[in-house]
């Protein structure tokens, strides 16, 4: 009988205990590739439908990412990155999988991936890495839920929102779809006032109003939020990352797909009014075939409101960032900054649900932050986010996976580390 511990068993048995005890030496599996403490972690940070083009490190005229300018020096930026879709459901799966949609298969809203690809994926394939993710969005929970056995810690939406409908996913768990039916009918008022219950809409407001006032202050326009009223701070999930990334087995995989700078644009009011009147010249394009009527007017004031929530996401990266550095996390991390798809504000068009594949909405930021790296490095290829997992694995020494379609993003394509090329 083998009584030698896996790395991951070791890995399950670590969360269990605090790691303040003392725990015995583990001999680990001479097979074990990551032994050594060269052993790199990663941490990928999605925030959704941020748009290249309004991100001034890209050479947007407003001043939107004051923090990545700064944190660029010691980073490669990817100037024509491209998304695998352009919405969450095809950009996520195409990210996790590192293939195009028409392999994945998930290009419906609110859809899996193929049964072929829950284990053909990030998650399975940094099996010896300690793998934790998270996410605002609902439809990137799906996927999370459906790689859920090969995630060693899986925190669920409602772990960082303020105001939820947990109950519906607690209580509710095989009949999600029909309870989230039910109780927005009888809880929540729709925009005319209609309900199907007297009472309790009234009392779930006022339970609701309770818990969120003391942000108002902070948040003048209301607050972020998941489908209308699960309110949440991106500050919260960023401070949990702040407390609890030091203490994670190591190597780490970390996931983090945040909703902001998504819709509803509500930014903080450090941010509020930053653009307003300041300017600005918007480009006034002939409206698309496919436009939604939105007036220019109207799409200026929405993009204004939409670069200072971006100020609100770059503001949290950069005290990420800063907290990683300083803590000396980063010496031996592998961070990724991205986006799932961009936003769009012209021809009539107002976000990413649109059947138009114009650049503002698949072309989206990518900056990879090496351990060490102290030089910038600016690439202008033109790369996917099919590349991201091959990338990922490259670097931290292993093989690319046989169905992965993406390649190795340069400038690591020649090997590691890149640093001087």
């Amino acid at each position: 009988m083998n009584n030698q511990l896996t790395r991951r068993d070791f890995l399950k048995l670590s969360g269990i205990f605090s790691l303040g005890l003392t725990l015995p030496q583990l001999i680990l599996e001479p097979s074990d590739p990551y032994q050594s403490s060269d052993a790199k972690n990663v941490l990928i940070i999605v925030f959704d439908a941020w748009s290249a083009y309004n991100t001034s490190l890209y050479g947007y005229d407003r001043e939107t990412t004051p923090n990545l300018a700064r944190l660029a020096d010691r980073a490669v930026v990817y100037h024509n990155h491209y998304a695998g879709g352009n919405f969450t459901t095809p950009g996520t799966a195409s990210l996790l999988t590192g293939t195009h949609p028409w392999k994945h298969r998930a290009f419906r809203h609110n859809s899996q991936v193929d049964e072929s690809y829950v284990d053909k994926n990030l998650f399975h394939a940094f099996e010896n890495h300690y793998r934790l993710a998270y996410s605002h969005n609902p439809l990137v929970n799906i996927f999370l839920k459906q790689f859920a056995g090969k995630i060693d810690d899986y925190l669920p939406q409602q772990r960082f929102l303020l105001q939820s409908d947990w109950i519906i996913n607690s209580l509710f768990n095989n009949d999600e779809d029909i309870a989230s039916v039910s109780w927005i009918r009888a809880m929540k008022r729709q925009q005319d006032g209609y309900t199907y219950s007297l009472y309790l809409p009234q009392l779930y407001e006022k339970i609701k109003e309770g818990r969120i006032a003391i942000y108002k202050q902070d948040f003048p326009e209301g607050l972020p939020s998941v489908l209308e009223d699960n309110y949440f701070r991106l500050e919260d999930s960023i401070d949990w990352l702040n407390q609890n990334l030091d203490t994670l087995p190591k190597p780490f995989l970390g996931y983090f797909h945040y909703l902001p700078p998504h819709f509803p644009y509500k930014t903080h009011s450090e941010f509020k009014n930053r653009f307003v009147n300041d300017g600005w010249k918007q480009i006034v394009k002939p409206e698309h075939l496919f436009s939604r009527g939105y007036s220019p007017e109207r799409l200026y004031k929405s993009r204004t409101e939409y670069d200072e929530f971006i100020l609100y996401v770059d503001r949290e990266f950069g005290r990420l960032h800063d907290y990683l550095e300083q803590s000396g996390i980063l010496d031996n991390t592998w961070v990724v900054l991205t986006s799932d798809h961009g936003e769009l504000f012209e021809r009539g068009i107002r976000g990413h649900l649109t059947s138009t594949l114009h650049q503002p909405v698949i072309r989206v930021p990518l900056m990879i932050f090496e351990p060490g790296r102290e030089t910038r490095k600016d690439v202008h290829t033109p790369t996917s986010a099919i590349d991201l997992l091959p990338t990922l694995m490259q670097v931290t020494g292993q093989e690319k996976p046989d169905w992965v379609e993406g390649e190795v993003l340069p400038p690591f394509t020649q090997g590691h580390p890149a640093r001087d090329n």
